[in-house]
């Protein structure tokens, strides 16, 4: 098959199953599955690039012929050759003519490498091509694999962007697979990306979206393959075709961001706005903000790479930085995203920006009040920027099968949003996958979709639907003290612990003399007082001239110490009770519920010796999803459990007594 009409494969993942098996017919025995990314996903940028510049491809070598030796920059006369596209390539050479001279392939590719336009040299150079060349070439298979390549068309007429971001996006799951990487890290399944842009853009179609040759800007800082900034753009050129979409992304991974870049090129996007490097460490687009911004950022992956610059910003910027509320554990860098997202939002009160975000549990609840993660959600919902989160079925993405959640933000609510959250529980909303995909086994086909946007749309409660005050998120911790209660007495037991005290025998103390002075106490008297027993203490010293530093002097009294409830209660040097640092608790306070007032009836009754300190309470926010949609199931009557088991050992009665032992 040439690089003519071409039948159509039946779906994006059927074009990477002929794509990955038309490859692995070659590379089988020379290179080992894990190795076949390396090879597939530069030559199906290639060819499809290939694919795209081939009917301007005479235009383009005639403008070289006619302007080479001008002296002139010609790259006004080649975009123009090429039909506005912002690249091209002025080697002779297609796949057409390289499978034409076998003999001469090895050179010919390399020259047709060099050929690219400098607006897309780099995505070759991140899959170091023309090594990739000279390695094929020695094991001989350079021209097999060029010739299976150019058998397979990919020009935009025969495969549209969507369906090769798609193909792209297979290839990489299978590399992915098979190398043992995550290919989650990539991108996110398109019905998932489609779920986010419907939801994203439900409340601004009408208003807004309408109107003529509208600006729209699109941000995703964890871009992957541009699947959620592809989708986004397509999303809105079919409501208004007039619509001007500028993307903007940043991606860590090279590979995926040469596909990306690959993919805006063909579009003719500013591919300036396309950015390779690590979007918390460096920000690209500092000066920048947005009107729609989506993102799935890794989960669980800790973010050491950037933990110097995040933490420097953090401290030096604060609120005027993008981390000012506080900082996730190192562990898991997923609310860094948000926080990099909501630093994009335009100013309050003047254009409107939006965000939807997919994130797992972990950013729901974890962490205490006064925590990085609480502090953060704390910004979020004081700052009335949460508008809904959408709980996701479980295997919905490729690499996990744990559960996931949509977070949708504004920074312009509309008045019956204003103050208020909406939980949209859209865990039994799916269709099963007739074959899994990784750990992907279930999808949103169009009805799903339709059916969790008009959820979102209503914002009426339902069973799966709830609509909360931003004030139900948010509690008070205060911590709740109990005095300090000891007993001490002069045991060999006690004393023995003295031995193991290196304040005591590093620093010159003769433990044998300091327990033998302390035992002419006596062993059997319990001293349930500690200001007595210091009293005691203190007089024993004097007498044998013994002299301990202050921290000597607490080292020696603990461990002669006991807990004991029935003691008197330690005071402090101020008078006052001394806190038991090990009955220490704490209550969760509901917000704007009087602490005071909470403590008298859910405390004092049961611990009439505790007390809280206001100065130490700290305000928390968590959404507890699962718990507003919880439904209570009865277990079932003992009468038909004990039912059930009487049935069973009928059985195993009935099945012993055909069981025939012989001897």
């Amino acid at each position: 098959m040439q690089n003519g009409p071409a039948a159509r494969p039946t779906g994006a993942p059927n074009l990477a199953n002929l794509i990955w098996t038309t490859a692995d017919e070659v590379l089988r025995g020379d290179y080992k599955p894990h190795q076949y990314g390396s090879v597939i996903l530069p030559f199906t940028v290639m060819r499809r690039l290939d694919c795209v510049l081939e009917p301007t491809k005479k235009a383009v070598l005639a403008a070289l012929d006619k302007h080479h030796k001008s002296g002139i920059d010609v790259a006004y006369f080649f975009e123009k050759a090429a039909g506005g596209l912002k690249f091209w390539n002025t080697s002779r050479f297609d796949f057409n003519l390289l499978v034409a001279d076998p003999d001469g392939v090895k050179k010919n590719a390399i020259n047709y490498v060099g050929g690219f336009s400098e607006s897309i040299r780099d995505i070759f150079e991140y899959y170091k091509v023309v090594e990739l060349i000279n390695d094929l070439a020695s094991k001989n298979l350079l021209f097999l694999v060029v010739k299976k390549f150019a058998s397979v068309n990919l020009h935009p007429d025969v495969v549209n962007n969507a369906d090769m971001g798609q193909v792209f996006e297979e290839l990489i799951r299978r590399f992915s697979e098979s190398s043992n990487e995550t290919a989650g890290e990539h991108y996110t399944p398109r019905d998932a990306i489609r779920l986010m842009v419907e939801v994203l853009f439900a409340t601004d179609e009408d208003a807004t979206l309408r109107k003529e040759s509208r600006i729209v800007t699109l941000y995703d800082p964890t871009a992957g393959t541009g699947g959620m900034l592809s989708i986004s753009e397509e999303h809105l050129k079919l409501f208004n075709d007039s619509i001007i979409v500028r993307p903007y992304g940043q991606e860590l991974n090279p590979e995926t961001y040469a596909i990306c870049k690959a993919d805006m090129l063909i579009k003719g996007q500013d591919i300036s706005k396309i950015v390779l490097g690590n979007t918390l460490s460096n920000d690209a687009f500092s000066n920048e903000r947005f009107d729609y911004m989506l993102s799935n950022p890794p989960y669980g992956v800790d973010w050491k790479k950037g933990k110097d610059e995040v933490e420097t910003e953090h401290k030096r910027l604060g609120f005027k930085g993008r981390f000012g509320p506080g900082l996730p554990r190192i562990s898991d860098g997923q609310m860094l995203f948000l926080l990099h997202l909501i630093s994009k939002m335009h100013a309050k009160g003047k254009e409107t920006s939006r965000i939807a975000i997919v994130m797992n549990g972990s950013p729901l609840f974890t962490g205490a009040a006064g925590s990085g993660e609480s502090e953060i959600r704390r910004f979020v919902i004081e700052n009335d920027l949460l508008e809904a989160i959408i709980g996701l079925p479980t295997e919905m993405f490729y690499n996990t099968g744990i559960a996931t959640y949509v977070w949708i933000l504004s920074n312009n609510k509309e008045n019956r949003r204003k103050r208020k959250v909406q939980l949209i529980d859209a865990t039994a909303i799916f269709k099963p996958m007739r074959r899994s995909l990784g750990n992907k086994r279930r999808y949103f086909d169009k009805d799903d979709i339709a059916e969790i946007t008009r959820l979102y749309g209503d914002f009426k409660e339902t069973e799966t639907c709830k609509i909360l005050a931003n004030e139900t998120f948010g509690y008070q911790t205060i911590l709740v003290d109990r005095p300090l209660r000891l007993n001490f007495q002069l045991s060999p037991e006690r004393l023995s612990r003295l031995e193991d005290e290196p304040s005591l025998t590093k620093n010159g103390i003769d433990i044998g003399e300091l327990k033998e002075t302390l035992g002419s106490i006596g062993p059997e008297k319990i001293f349930k007082s500690r200001s007595d027993f210091l009293n005691v203490f203190d007089s024993v010293l004097r007498t044998a001239g013994l002299t301990l530093n202050r921290p000597q002097y607490k080292t020696v009294w603990q461990c002669l110490s006991e807990r004991d409830e029935t003691a008197e209660v330690c005071i402090d040097g101020k008078g006052k009770p001394e806190a038991d640092s090990e009955l220490r608790d704490t209550e969760n306070v509901p917000l704007g519920e009087d602490e005071e007032t909470y403590f008298k009836r859910n405390v004092l009754p049961y611990m009439p010796d505790a007390w809280t300190d206001s100065e130490k309470t700290r305000i928390g926010y968590e959404i507890p999803f699962a718990r507003y949609f919880y439904k209570y199931v009865p277990p079932r009557s003992l009468k038909a459990i004990d039912s059930d088991l009487d049935e069973v050992t009928s059985e195993l009665v009935r099945a012993l007594q055909n069981v025939r032992i012989e001897y």
